[in-house]
């Protein structure tokens, strides 16, 4: 099954919608391949602002692939976090981590 091209989907609503936000944006759309986590920092720049009930719907709906995990786990690795320093970077439950490394470490 084929992802959705992320790349030129918020192009679209960079270009149509918020064209002042392309230079905050650009450095994570000139990337070859966006992964899940370039996806969730685009969402952060193009629309800050987010009622708590919206971004609480908005977490229950992302997944994350084998390789976004794997990065995460690394990102804690590298900066010595501990799984609530890094579920709250990444606004994932602690339980979630946990599970995490016990698949992937």
């Amino acid at each position: 099954m084929n992802s959705p091209n992320y790349k030129i989907i918020y192009f679209d609503i960079i270009n149509q919608k918020h064209p002042e936000k392309l230079d905050q944006c650009i450095d994570i759309l000139n990337k070859k391949k966006l992964n899940s986590i370039d996806i969730i920092e685009l969402n952060k720049r193009i629309f800050p602002k987010q009622d708590t009930e919206t971004e609480k719907f908005n977490q229950k709906q992302r997944s994350y692939s084998k390789n976004d995990i794997i990065y995460i786990l690394q990102f804690q690795k590298k900066y010595h976090l501990n799984n609530s320093q890094i579920a709250s970077k990444f606004k994932l439950s602690r339980n979630t981590i946990a599970k995490w490394k016990k698949m992937f470490v």
